[in-house]
């Protein structure tokens, strides 16, 4: 059996240029990546299994087919490798803004590639992540990167490995179809040189439809040694970045908030 962490995805900037006309955004957005997510687990089997355990098991129970199972059926129309046995141990929220989902594909390709000898740089592995979702790519890659395009363009660039990071998620799920209906259309500039600098354009348009992000982030933005303190993607989870693993601590326990979620973590 061999484990992947599905680790869960950081938008540090987010910027909406265009809608386009095949229905998706022009995108300009850093991805980061922190240590903690789901944990993937996968084996030969004689027949394709697939289960679901984990505290946000529950959420997904029952849909059958999802992004872990549509990777695994493409891996297997693209390389063979035969049936396999995964499991899927859910610890990041469902619709929440950290790639749960992409990242749990991704994670299903990478660790399928590494049990049939398959490169992690391989062009066909990209291509059936990028057509599995827009962020599947950049999990596959799981590093901090540039992303344009509907962020399948990747550049990688210096991350920031070791900073301590808070995400905190208000206990709701928002709907990424509808944070983008509500995007104001308006290009308010291109990601700059400094990204730490940049912006969630889909922060608004979350806060909208769930006004309690507008709290998590007032919250976080107070806090003593917080570097950077945003969204993450179309909400409803945001992150603060901290100067040091003691401040990240303290701001742990400062947010505790029935019916929130929340982990420290460390970019990776």
């Amino acid at each position: 059996m061999l484990t992947e962490i599905a680790r869960a995805k950081l938008n540090l900037a987010l910027h909406v240029r265009a809608r386009r006309p095949d229905g998706y955004h022009e995108l300009e957005t850093l991805f980061a990546f922190v240590k903690f997510g789901d944990v993937l687990r996968i084996a030969p089997a004689a027949a394709p299994a697939f289960r679901i355990t984990g505290p946000f098991a529950d959420k997904l129970t029952g849909e059958g087919d999802n992004l872990v199972t549509r990777a695994a059926a493409r891996f297997a129309e693209g390389f063979g490798g035969g049936a396999h046995a995964i499991e899927l141990e859910k610890h990041l929220p469902v619709a929440s803004g950290i790639g749960g989902g992409s990242a749990d594909a991704a994670a299903t390709l990478r660790a399928l590639a590494k049990l049939h000898g398959v490169a992690l740089d391989d062009s066909r592995l990209f291509a059936i992540a990028h057509s599995l979702g827009s962020d599947v790519p950049a999990c596959l890659l799981g590093r901090t990167a540039l992303g344009k395009g509907r962020g399948e363009q990747l550049q990688p660039v210096p991350g920031m490995p070791g900073t301590p990071v808070l995400l905190v998620n208000p206990g709701v799920a928002v709907s990424t179809a509808e944070v983008f209906c509500r995007w104001d259309g308006i290009d308010h500039g291109p990601l700059g040189p400094d990204p730490l600098a940049g912006r969630n354009d889909l922060e608004a348009p979350a806060r909208a439809i769930a006004p309690v992000i507008g709290e998590v982030l007032a919250a976080l933005s107070g806090l003593p040694g917080v570097t950077l303190a945003r969204m993450s993607g179309s909400g409803a989870t945001c992150f603060a970045l901290f100067e040091t693993v003691e401040a990240c601590a303290e701001a742990a326990a400062a947010v505790k908030r029935p019916g929130w979620w929340s982990v420290m973590t460390k970019l990776a």
